[in-house]
């Protein structure tokens, strides 16, 4: 491997890194929102989100990236006459951002009801109002809880960066891809290589934050 191909691998790598994890902060926070609005009260904030969640779970990551990047520029232009412009790192962002949302918000979710009703119950009794319950009680423990489904996510959002070679952005798939044009089919298993290396630190990470949050349990 030549200087070049190693320093095309080493950016490629970066991307995926920055992708997978600005998509999963902004998708936790999200996704924690839209939890808590799935357990609302509100009969329409509830539809609102769940079908935002039907939507992205029921249809291809691939295809909400194409759309991100294609479709809604093309959209823009047809009712406004102007092009929306997006970068492809952005257009990444927003639609991995979007999907992981709707699977971290049933994550979140399930985590928040497992929650004995009775701790809420007696926070209000304590003069709790019901954010504070959820603030101080409720959240705490359902944090550890979801770190295994987290974990998944977290996981299955790194991999699935590779998806964003269908708008051509130069993560370490697409360099791959590229490098290996000529012929060369061993770049495709150094792509492979990282990846596994990724997922491996990043399964020892989440094993060590679950191992340390079971002990208050």
């Amino acid at each position: 491997m030549t200087a070049m191909q190693a320093r095309g691998f080493f950016d490629g790598t970066i991307v995926t890194i920055e992708l997978t994890l600005i998509s999963i902060a902004l998708g936790l926070i999200f996704g924690m929102l839209l939890a808590l609005a799935r357990i609302s009260k509100n009969k329409v904030v509830r539809g609102i989100t769940w079908t935002y969640v039907w939507i992205f779970r029921g249809t291809p990551l691939m295809l909400q990236l194409i759309i991100v990047y294609f479709a809604i520029p093309l959209m823009a232009n047809s009712i406004t006459g102007s092009y929306i412009n997006v970068s492809m790192f952005g257009a990444a962002v927003i639609g991995l951002t979007l999907n992981t949302a709707a699977y971290l918000a049933e994550i979140f979710r399930a985590g928040i009801l497992s929650i004995d009703k009775g701790q809420m119950e007696a926070a209000k009794a304590l003069g709790m109002t019901y954010k504070q319950a959820m603030l101080k009680i409720i959240i705490p423990q359902t944090y550890r809880r979801v770190i295994p489904p987290f974990a998944n996510e977290f996981i299955m959002i790194l991999k699935d960066t590779s998806l964003v070679i269908v708008i051509g952005l130069a993560e370490l798939t697409r360099v791959s891809k590229q490098f290996a044009a000529s012929g060369e089919w061993k770049f495709y298993f150094v792509a492979g290589a990282i990846y596994l290396f990724l997922t491996t630190i990043s399964t020892f990470v989440f094993d060590k934050m679950e191992k340390h949050a079971a002990r208050y349990e």
